[in-house]
């Protein structure tokens, strides 16, 4: 019986520290099959992935293949049985093609470089993969690295594939083109194994799921017998309500007019290059584009976090080009800023929620010792309304979980009441109803006539929060349109850099 499954964990623990992420898992995938596992941030996925692939070593349990039982204690012994793992952050040599990527490490490396690269072709015939073998690295999309990264697996004979949320920092168009290889490899034979907290990707592409919640494996099941509702509430433990609400504000005044702007790198590249939009009161923008398209460097260059080099940034028509923060804040804009990296550049790890309120406002007092109580007062308030789970004002900010943190990051700047708030990212990396909560502020924001930039990943999300979309794409702006108007797809076209319309003519 044990033999019908290609990988079977029985019974996987591990601990660190005090921490559980794996307790006790049970999971199996068989060959011709695709498995997703699914689950919120911290539910032990990662780790249970990284313990097949010889990463992490299990505290107790077992982990079998093809019906035999094993100590995988290596990633090469891992790969010596023939199971792959593809990360969600590629490990590539940039200045290497593709082809000394994929035989880096390899044992028949010093064959012949044209028999090395006639196997690598013969795999992408076999598995419906496109690639040129002596293409470099550093000049190729996101989705051509990623297909390195499987070419890597599979030229050392991997029959079992994890792919840890390869979906990602793809398009949609790409996305596509993924679920096409991955269903050539279970027509081949393979075992496929699929972490990714995408629903309807879940139900597009698997044929079972196993779901956990936290560190424990709950329930697997057949896709065709499930849809979003039902995996969402085996995720979370409850029924969640996963509609998102844009609510109609009458749109006001211009708040925000960005013209002709353009940014620099450091090494001269342009990060981003003439871009023209205008934001306005009671307004929600949402901002699409492959990782790496402007997104950080148009927040960051909005902020007065980083130097714009040309154009023009006026809000509510105070020119606040060149200037930094500090001096747009001076000249009384009322700014806020949610930025990607929760504790790296939005709040201080080792401080409280109180002192951390401190950090927006302490510069506008008067006297050489700060008044505290206020912006006590201020954390028992966004503790409170937004039902922050931490053992006090000063309790230290790294000791909550990620939803917590970013619940004290926007609560501080809703506080300050602004007129323009940019976001970015504000929900990676948090459950669904933590994410859905974050949703509701803002929604709540615009209704206030606040105008919203909202950077986000998650295409679904956006075309259904935001009145309207721009898409970056390497530094340009290739469209703005009314969300309403749009299909994944239409932005999908935009983030590789094309027009949408030219659709109707292909």
């Amino acid at each position: 019986m044990d033999a019908e499954y290609a990988i079977e964990c029985r019974g996987i623990t591990k601990t660190f520290g005090t921490v559980k992420a794996n307790d006790g898992i049970d999971l199996n995938a068989r060959f011709g099959e695709i498995l997703a596992l699914l689950g919120e941030n911290g539910s032990g996925k990662t780790t249970l992935m990284n313990i097949l692939s010889g990463i992490y070593h299990p505290d107790s349990g077992s982990v079998h293949v093809s019906g035999k039982a094993l100590h995988i204690n290596s990633p090469s012994d891992a790969i010596g049985l023939g199971i792959g793992m593809i990360h969600q952050h590629f490990k590539l040599v940039e200045i290497m093609s593709a082809m000394d990527n994929i035989i880096l490490g390899a044992k028949d490396k010093l064959q012949k470089p044209s028999s090395l690269k006639r196997k690598i072709l013969d795999l992408c015939d076999l598995y419906g993969l496109k690639i040129d073998p002596e293409k470099k690295i550093y000049q190729m999309s996101v989705s051509e690295r990623q297909t390195v990264e499987i070419l890597k697996v599979l030229y050392r004979n991997a029959r079992i594939l994890i792919l840890d949320e390869p979906t990602a920092v793809l398009t949609p168009q790409e996305t596509t083109g993924l679920f096409l290889i991955l269903r050539k490899m279970k027509e081949k034979g393979c075992c496929v194994i699929i972490i990714t907290h995408k629903l309807n990707e879940v139900l597009e592409i698997s044929d079972r799921v196993t779901i956990l919640r936290k560190g424990k494996s709950v329930a697997t099941v057949l896709t065709a017998e499930t849809n979003e509702a039902r995996l969402a509430e085996s995720m979370v433990g409850r029924a969640v309500n996963l509609s998102i609400k844009r609510p109609l504000v009458e749109r006001g005044k211009p708040a925000l007019e960005v013209k002709n702007l353009t940014s620099l790198e450091p090494d001269g590249r342009k990060s981003l290059s003439n871009l023209n939009f205008t934001l306005y009161s009671g307004e929600m923008l949402g901002v699409a584009g492959i990782a790496g398209s402007g997104q950080k460097a148009l927040c960051e260059t909005l902020t007065g976090l980083s130097k714009a080099h040309a154009g023009e940034i006026a809000y509510e028509g105070v020119n606040c080009m060149g200037k930094s923060a500090a001096e747009i804040s001076k000249l009384g804009v009322r700014l806020a800023f949610v930025p990607e990296d929760r504790l790296g550049m939005g709040l201080v790890g080792s401080m409280g929620i109180a002192d951390n309120m401190l950090l927006k406002t302490y510069k506008s007092g008067k006297g050489a010792f700060i008044n505290r109580k206020p912006a006590i007062r201020q954390a028992e308030r966004i503790i409170e309304s937004l039902d922050i789970q931490t053992p006090g004002v000063d309790a230290p900010i790294r000791m909550l979980s990620g939803g917590n943190i970013q619940k004290v990051l926007l609560g501080r700047e809703i506080e300050s009441r602004p007129k323009v708030l940019i976001v970015a990212y504000p929900v990676r990396g948090l459950d669904i109803n933590t994410s859905y909560a974050i949703y509701d502020l803002l929604n709540e924001q615009k209704r206030n006539k606040t105008a919203i930039i909202f950077c986000g990943e998650d295409i679904d999300v956006l075309l259904e929060i935001s009145d309207r979309i721009m898409v970056l794409s390497d530094g340009r702006i290739t469209g703005i349109e009314s969300a309403a108007s749009l299909t994944k797809e239409d932005v999908g076209l935009m983030m590789a850099g094309m027009d949408f319309r030219d659709k109707v003519q292909a």
